[in-house]
């Protein structure tokens, strides 16, 4: 017997009757012991419902700056309009560079720390 697609197979479907389709289904079960319809996802009832994609706004902290301190300086500074001395307080502590940006921007300043060798949490 040929191997058939999966286009096939749900072309096939479409031409059967619902009869027909519960047949495969009640085989299905039988042959390979899984119930296809178990696995099936309902699609939201409501398009009013929240996605959860995660926090709006996140905090970037830095964990280490890494060997290349002055770089991390450098991307502080850029980033945060601090001075000198602020921006290597930070890099020699760690902690919060920026509070509450949207998760892109933070996505973006992590890259710029990672880049420089810095690493970077976004909480």
């Amino acid at each position: 017997m040929a191997k058939l697609s999966a286009k096939e197979i749900i072309d096939a479907l479409k031409e059967m009757t619902m009869l027909e389709v519960k047949e495969v289904v009640d085989l299905m079960k039988e042959e390979f012991g899984v119930d296809p319809s178990s696995v099936a996802v309902a699609a939201p009832v409501s398009g009013a419902e929240a996605v959860d994609e995660g926090p709006t706004s996140v905090d970037v902290v830095l964990a280490s700056c890494g060997p290349n301190k002055i770089a991390v300086i450098k991307v502080i500074r850029d980033i945060t309009g601090l001075g000198l001395k602020e921006a290597k307080d930070i890099a020699d502590n760690g902690g919060v560079v920026k509070e509450k940006v949207s998760s892109d921007e933070a996505n973006e300043m992590k890259a710029k720390f990672e880049e420089a060798g810095a690493t970077v949490e976004l909480k």
